[in-house]
């Protein structure tokens, strides 16, 4: 399915959780720029994307807080390319400190992982119906007035 997928559209992204890092520090940007209420719902649609490298990081034994904070720094100082490092921790160093050249375990600063970009927009398009539907529902039920002895 993936050489279809490339043979359709070959444009890749950054692997290793990087687009996914880069959207949610681009998503906060977008937030702090809007007022009132719709500050906060974008916000936590923006922290919500960073299921993957935190997942990733879970999942290879790193301390997932300090790689998203690294990550969220690398990605601030725009290192767009930065992603978790799933070998970086396993060589026999503190999972929760940094190298001596000063990185944070757990970050892949020279990504050479990729995705591919269909795969990618099929995902989120996906993730943001399910969570459109979830919350056409709950208005749904909101919006209907309770009735009395419940009948």
């Amino acid at each position: 399915h993936a050489c279809k997928q490339l043979c359709r559209d070959g444009r890749l992204v950054p692997g290793a959780g990087a687009s996914e890092m880069e959207l949610a520090v681009q998503i906060r940007k977008y937030a702090d720029s809007c007022p009132g209420l719709d500050q906060y719902a974008i916000r936590s649609f923006g922290k919500a994307l960073e299921f993957v490298p935190r997942i990733l990081a879970e999942n290879a034994g790193l301390d997932a807080a300090v790689v998203l904070a690294g990550l969220s720094a690398a990605h601030a100082n725009g290192n767009a390319m930065a992603g978790v490092d799933i070998e970086g921790g396993l060589n026999g160093s503190s999972l929760s400190s940094t190298n001596e050249d000063g990185t944070t375990v757990g970050i892949l600063n020279d990504n050479a992982v990729v995705d591919i970009l269909s795969t990618k927009l099929s995902a989120f398009r996906l993730a943001i119906d399910a969570a459109l539907t979830v919350l056409k529902v709950d208005q749904i039920i909101m919006s209907k007035p309770a009735r009395a002895g419940g009948r």
